[in-house]
């Protein structure tokens, strides 16, 4: 195995495209380190990672199909290709073997692809979830934004269904799945579809949010602030009557924390 060098593994991601570290940039691009920042994931050549990975698979072939896909796309962005990799490897393969190289690989855009490539696989909304929880844990930001990315609509399609299997993630012991719980079902939320249901009756969806209200983690209590926030541009007085409600129930600084975060759209009007 490769020694990779400590100014790599400990280098701060680049703030531009012209801070990029070019002996960085490959090292992703040979699947051998993680992304540090947003700026490094857009600047991963994912075709030549693939032909990599695809090497170590003994599937080679396999590329064309791959390459077809990517220069198909209209308008290819880093995600859409992150998007479109990952459900070729879907559509080509269900090999058990190929999805454990895929999800457990050092590079999170390898990560990445294993999520959309595996989501591809069940009708269910239970089994869905139980197999993305894998990358709701995931130690790296990138890969827990694509698993919302890559089942928020589904879930939309079966939400009561979807809050219930959640609500007993947000006691899970790991921060990242607790997260999940809560951002993944936004009701706004960022580059996602809307939930119609929560903006409307934001009620349902209380009991992924109750068992959080004095998280530990600033990474879950942000995810419930913003969520309330998103509902307080629909539903202000329903907002406004929880955070009154939590204050009287929890004196901790983490309550407050979040009701403050909840309350900044209301607050600014």
């Amino acid at each position: 195995m490769q020694k990779i060098p400590e100014a790599i593994l400990n280098r701060k991601g680049a703030r531009s495209a012209k801070d990029l570290n070019p002996e960085a940039i490959e090292y992703l691009n040979r699947g051998l380190i993680e992304t540090k920042n947003l700026m490094e994931w857009l600047a991963v050549d994912q075709l030549t990672l693939l032909q990599l990975v695809l090497k170590f698979l003994g599937k080679e072939t396999w590329f064309s199909d791959f390459e077809q896909a990517v220069n198909n796309q209209k308008k290819p962005t880093a995600n859409s290709n992150t998007k479109v990799i990952g459900q070729t490897f879907g559509v080509l393969t269900k090999d058990k073997n190929v999805y454990d190289f895929l999800k457990n690989h050092t590079s999170d855009v390898v990560r990445c692809w294993a999520c959309w490539a595996e989501s591809l696989h069940f009708d269910e909304i239970e089994k869905l979830l139980n197999a993305m929880q894998v990358y709701a844990a995931d130690t790296h930001f990138g890969v827990r934004e694509v698993v919302i990315f890559a089942t928020k609509e589904r879930m939309i399609e079966d939400l009561d269904k979807s809050i219930i299997i959640l609500s007993s993630w947000a006691t899970h012991t790991d921060e990242n799945v607790r997260r999940y719980a809560v951002e993944s079902l936004r009701p706004v939320g960022v580059w996602t579809k809307k939930i119609a249901a929560f903006q409307e009756n934001p009620e349902k969806g209380i009991s992924l949010l109750t068992p959080l209200k004095s998280d530990s983690s600033k990474y879950v209590r942000d995810a419930v602030a913003n969520w309330l926030n998103d509902t307080s541009k629909s539903k202000p007085e329903w907002v406004l009557n929880i955070c009154k409600q939590w204050e009287k129930e929890s004196s901790s600084k983490e309550t407050a924390y979040i009701i403050k975060r909840a309350l900044r759209t209301i607050n600014k009007k």
